[in-house]
């Protein structure tokens, strides 16, 4: 059996449901500023939801819908990069003033790692500054060990290249490591690289084949607060609605 020495968390739905009211919303006022007559709504976002990346989500609405203006190929790249470097000011905008608040109980899971002497770790495709601003300002009282975000890896999600160099910096094996995760490809992407995963749903991904992952729940749940549902794995957890870092210690450790 093989002892659980970190839990690693992807961002985006996961620590902040940010994607419908966050990054969608970031990415239209965008468009708007640039004068571009692209708008996505929900259910736009989340079949574009598919592609890992902002800017591969952009550079592939604008090869295959285009922009309503013409643009040259040789420009995409650059239009590209100065549309994700405004969409991340805004989006960083809305966390700091507090309009994407955390998901339930990842916070107290987090403090309970911790408190446990856990390794935890960040590992997002969603862009650095924003990551950082999550990790470091938001979650200021929590140390993590470290953040992965962004163009760090060449592939992003489901490619299991951000948990490989997760698991290259820290020593770590697989079977040591919890992987919270909200989406297909996150989840793919984890057990591509052989480690326990914990899925968390949202609006936009509860109707995903998650069915790779350990257990799945509608959320973590708080002891005083909104209280998950288990929708797979789990037996003998004893679950009431709030998911420990004990009962998941206890679980993949048997599991190993």
């Amino acid at each position: 059996m093989a002892e659980i020495k970190a839990i690693i968390f992807d961002q985006d739905g996961v620590i902040i449901d940010t994607e419908r009211d966050g990054h969608r919303v970031a990415f239209n006022e965008t468009f708007k500023e640039f004068g571009f007559d692209v708008e996505w709504d929900v259910e736009k976002y989340h079949e574009l939801l598919q592609i890992a990346g902002g800017k591969e989500r952009m550079k592939h609405h604008l090869q295959t819908e285009g922009f309503g203006v013409q643009v040259k190929p040789e420009e995409v790249d650059d239009l590209i990069k100065k549309l994700h470097k405004r969409k991340t000011e805004i989006f960083v905008q809305l966390i700091e003033t507090g309009k994407l608040p955390l998901r339930p109980g990842i916070k107290r899971l987090m403090t309970e790692a911790t408190d446990k002497g856990l390794i935890l770790g960040v590992c997002t495709t969603s862009n650095e500054k924003a990551a950082h601003t999550v990790a470091y300002q938001i979650l200021k009282d929590i140390k993590f060990n470290f953040v992965l975000a962004g163009d760090i890896v060449s592939k992003k999600k489901p490619d299991p290249e951000i948990y490989l160099l997760a698991l290259k910096q820290t020593g770590l094996k697989p079977e040591e490591c919890i992987v919270v995760e909200d989406s297909r490809n996150g989840i793919l992407a984890a057990k591509a690289a052989g480690m326990h995963v914990v899925a968390t749903t949202n609006v936009y991904t509860e109707k995903e084949d998650l069915s790779q992952a350990d257990i799945i729940v509608n959320c973590l749940g708080e002891p005083d607060g909104e209280k998950g549902t288990l929708k797979k794995g789990g037996q003998g957890l004893d679950f009431d609605g709030v998911l420990h870092i004990d009962q998941l210690i206890r679980y993949f450790s048997n599991a190993s």
